[in-house]
């Protein structure tokens, strides 16, 4: 099957994550704004290398930690084929610096953008100026240090261990203080409220659904029941106005309240 023509009004997209519904609400994000086009979708660095190699895209967005071949594995070689803008949870200085390195020419971390910014970065790379987001920002602007171990990629991490709820919690809880979501006024049952009146953990639940966690998963992490963690599902879903994972990820991906834009790197 042969590539289709290229069109230069668009910026054509290839979606990396690992995460099947992550890469539905990016594609849906972006394929939803005039200009862009999501030409490819793939679920590790060896899929992400044959959609570009098919397609020829303007950018590809590449997660860190997936199964099989990795982001910052495959990173160096889709680095020589296309820019290769990160987009991840992964906001450790390591694997930032490392991406860095091996050629990524930005860094955007999950809960620190606006669809609006997200969309800047991707046409911004299209014309060859690197974006990154607050938390990434001063390691990536840093001089680069010595070379030392190489950070893993793979979604276990080096020691092979499972440290997926763990980190997770970390680096949710990160992103959590980060974006400041809590708008003052509001209550339910005595909780401040936040973007589309979430209470606190309907906060939490609903960045843990967006990290890619199942409903065993969260209801580990927040040491709750999985007959909670649905109710707390249905409270979402019926306050984001989706009917299913993928919309509400969309929809919750894109009102993300960015620190402050000056944050970005521009």
């Amino acid at each position: 099957m042969p590539a289709e023509p290229f069109e230069p009004s668009l910026v054509r997209v290839v979606v990396t994550d690992d995460n099947p519904v992550v890469r539905a609400g990016l594609a849906a994000l972006l394929g939803a704004r005039p200009g862009l086009s999501v030409v490819a979708e793939a679920a590790n660095g060896d899929e992400a290398l044959a959609a570009v190699r098919h397609h020829r895209p303007d950018l590809v967005l590449l997660d860190v930690r997936m199964p099989g071949t990795g982001g910052l594995t495959a990173l160096p070689a889709l680095a020589c084929l296309a820019p290769v803008l990160m987009l991840t949870y992964s906001a450790e200085p390591g694997t930032v610096r490392e991406a860095r390195r091996l050629g990524a020419r930005g860094y955007l971390v999950h809960g620190e953008f606006t669809t609006d910014e997200l969309v800047f970065a991707v046409r911004r790379m299209k014309d060859g100026q690197g974006t990154c987001t607050a938390s990434a920002r001063d390691v990536w602007l840093s001089p680069a240090p010595p070379s030392g171990p190489a950070v893993s990629d793979s979604p276990t991490g080096s020691s092979g261990s499972n440290e997926v709820p763990s980190q997770m919690q970390r680096l949710v809880g990160q992103s959590w203080r980060v974006r400041g979501r809590y708008a003052p006024g509001g209550h339910d049952g005595g909780r401040e409220q936040g973007v589309f009146g979430l209470s606190s953990r309907e906060v939490e639940v609903m960045d843990l659904i967006a990290s890619g966690m199942n409903n065993r998963q969260i209801a580990a992490t927040c040491f709750i029941s999985e007959k909670t963690v649905k109710n707390h599902i249905n409270r979402i879903f019926a306050k984001l106005q989706s009917a299913s994972r993928s919309e509400a990820i969309a929809r919750w991906l894109g009102t993300a309240h960015s620190p402050l834009r000056e944050g970005w790197s521009r």
